[in-house]
């Protein structure tokens, strides 16, 4: 059992539904497997599944836990600082595949 540390300024969604709540409401959660460390009370860059920036969010809590099914899980919950404008967005997801999704296809 150990903890792995995300990137500080990464927030990447696996689900469609996680995102569409955050963006339509405002605040949102997502839940990633294993024991993970998110840097609370800091702002990131919110990635869509597909890899593509989007916003800019804080997280407001990190909670590791073994679920019920006695699985290793993180839910991290956070609020929406605000949209990303086309041009930043670009650059912001080319940066990205350079420094942490590898090539892009």
């Amino acid at each position: 059992m150990g903890f792995q540390t995300e990137f500080n300024s990464v927030c990447k969604f696996k689900s469609e539904q996680e995102l569409y709540e955050l963006l339509e409401y405002g605040r949102g959660k997502m839940v990633k497997s294993g024991f993970r460390v998110f840097p609370t009370g800091q702002k990131v860059i919110a990635y869509t599944p597909d890899n593509q920036a989007i916003a800019i969010v804080r997280i407001v809590a990190s909670i590791a836990e073994i679920n019920f099914q006695g699985e290793e899980v993180t839910q991290v919950e956070m609020e929406l600082i605000r949209r990303l404008t086309d041009e930043e967005a670009r650059i912001q997801t080319s940066l990205a595949y350079e420094m942490f999704f590898g090539e892009q296809a």
